[in-house]
């Protein structure tokens, strides 16, 4: 793979993701469906990277596995007619701000908060 077939695989994730905002904020996308969706939108709009960038081997583990398998799978969970509709009006707004989640910040914080809670209190129960 060349570098501008990594640049176009980076615009249309981008795209996807933009798809999904609108999607979990469709009102015909059943509320299963919306709940996936802000979690993938929230992980990857988040000012917050939980897996930084610059750690070897598994830094863009995120956003070369996770992101586009959470993608995937929203996007079956999502009317094919609502999907179609949003990617369509993603489309238009493909020159713009992207959306900055801080509650999903705060989630994502908050949950690695509690996985090293978890583990300095399982740290001290083994020793």
């Amino acid at each position: 793979m060349n570098w501008e077939s990594w640049k176009r695989q980076a615009r249309r994730l981008k795209a996807e993701t933009y798809t999904l905002y609108l999607a979990y904020r469709h009102p015909r996308t059943p509320w299963y469906a919306k709940v996936f969706a802000a979690l993938i939108v929230g992980y990857v709009f988040s000012p917050i990277d939980p897996i930084p960038d610059f750690i070897p081997g598994v830094g863009l583990l995120d956003e070369m596995v996770v992101v586009p398998i959470g993608i995937l799978m929203a996007a079956k969970m999502i009317p094919p007619d609502v999907f179609a509709e949003c990617r369509e009006k993603a489309r238009e707004v493909e020159e713009g701000e992207k959306p900055v989640s801080r509650v999903a910040a705060g989630v994502v914080v908050a949950i690695w908060l509690l996985c090293v809670a978890l583990s300095v209190y399982l740290a001290l129960r083994v020793f």
